[in-house]
């Protein structure tokens, strides 16, 4: 028997227009995809997909925005893992640049959607941005707990670390630096490893900001 159509009142309806959204980028790409589109491979109606979403900007939106959740979860992993804070920060880094890296090559329109969102909605990557710097301030206040790093303000140094490591993880910095052949696993590397050099030696930020 064939599958039944979904109806807009499924609690899973809304991942299931994702779902199709994605499978319709992937073969004709975003300027040729549209919401009758993501319907007819639903079996569905469009008015059905507007009930969920006003505008296939808005589905577009959504499917970032997941992609943005799937990298959150990853990370959240390194805060709740036990270890040196050290050693999970790096991995982190490392972890997200590799996602970035494997969309690239692996899910090219979605990704070029990805980047063109997040030069076009601010909004969205400064969420992002703050759930990410976050989990940030987890592994380094763990670090101060340890007593592996002496910082006065985890908050600030996770800012410090977001604003050092965006290079990698960045859309468009990650396609430029896989077509230029950069050893961006190293460079990162390099650059946590720097910081938590300076976490170790103690840092001290003003109320501004700035070192103290």
């Amino acid at each position: 028997m064939p599958a039944p159509r979904p109806t807009s009142e499924d609690p899973s309806f809304r991942d299931q227009i994702l779902d199709a959204a994605r499978t319709q980028l992937r073969r004709f790409g975003e300027a040729k995809t549209n919401v009758v589109d993501i319907a007819r491979a639903l079996g569905t109606s469009h008015t059905t997909i507007y009930r969920h979403f006003r505008s296939k900007a808005e589905i577009f939106d959504a499917v970032v925005a997941e992609a943005m959740r799937d990298e959150e979860e990853m990370a959240r992993r390194f805060v709740d893992v036990d270890g040196p804070a050290a050693e999970r920060l790096e991995a982190m880094v490392l972890a997200l640049h590799a996602r970035k890296r494997e969309r690239f090559a692996g899910d090219p329109e979605v990704y070029q959607l990805y980047r063109r969102i997040v030069d076009e909605r601010p909004d969205i990557i400064a969420a992002y941005a703050r759930a990410m710097t976050a989990l940030i301030a987890q592994i380094l206040a763990d670090g101060v707990k340890r007593r592996e790093f002496k910082i006065d303000d985890a908050a600030i140094a996770a800012g410090v670390v977001r604003d050092a490591v965006t290079v990698f993880v960045h859309p468009a910095h990650v396609e430029a630096a896989v077509k230029a052949g950069l050893p961006v696993e190293a460079m990162a590397r390099n650059v946590v490893r720097s910081l938590v050099a300076a976490f170790r030696a103690g840092m001290r930020y003003g109320q501004d900001g700035s070192e103290g």
